[in-house]
């Protein structure tokens, strides 16, 4: 009697990489990916050739706020606290000339920002979102006062009116080692 012995039959790996490359495939396209998020910013244009001589800005038109490695923060000279910078920055913004050391206009108001290299990047964040809120709350305020709507609220034409108002003008230095810590 002739054994009825066959060998185990093969299974065809043939098609397998065609399989692992469609998975791979579906996972990618399915897979969420995190979006950086960072801060928005309107970039100056690019200088001209010839470039008219730019305006003399007095010293009293500027708000110097320094963060050091520390984390610290320096406005005009003093330490302050972030969550007091808000209210400072709308203070120096919305002085119209009444104080003299400070700002002659909004329009005139610059923010000067410059942070150590040592920073922290939740720091000079928490620093920016105060400068920003700043701005919002005046701009906020005028259109309530104005349109009697807030300034989210406005169309184009009445946004782009309350901006000329409350131009927002934060000035960002490169940073530099000025906390100490080397």
């Amino acid at each position: 009697m002739a054994s009825n012995r066959r060998g185990l039959p093969e299974i065809n790996a043939g098609s397998m990489a065609d399989i692992a490359f469609l998975l791979l495939i579906f996972f990618l396209v399915t897979t969420t990916m995190d979006q950086d998020t960072g801060i928005a910013r309107k970039l100056p244009p690019m200088p001209e050739e010839e470039q008219e001589k730019p305006p003399e800005i007095k010293a009293k038109n500027i708000y110097v706020v320094l963060i050091n490695s520390n984390n610290q923060l320096l406005v005009e000279g003093e330490w302050t606290e972030i969550s007091q910078l808000k209210d400072g920055a709308k203070k120096f913004i919305n002085n119209n000339g009444s104080d003299p050391a400070s700002s002659d206009s909004p329009q005139k108001a610059i923010i000067s920002l410059q942070n150590d290299r040592g920073t922290e990047y939740m720091t000079y964040i928490r620093v920016q979102n105060e400068l920003a809120a700043a701005y919002n709350e005046l701009r906020n305020d005028a259109s309530l006062n104005k349109f009697g709507e807030r300034y989210t609220d406005l169309n184009k034409t009445q946004q782009k009116e309350i901006r000329k108002m409350y131009p927002q003008k934060i000035s960002e230095a490169e940073p530099k080692n000025i906390g100490g810590n080397e």
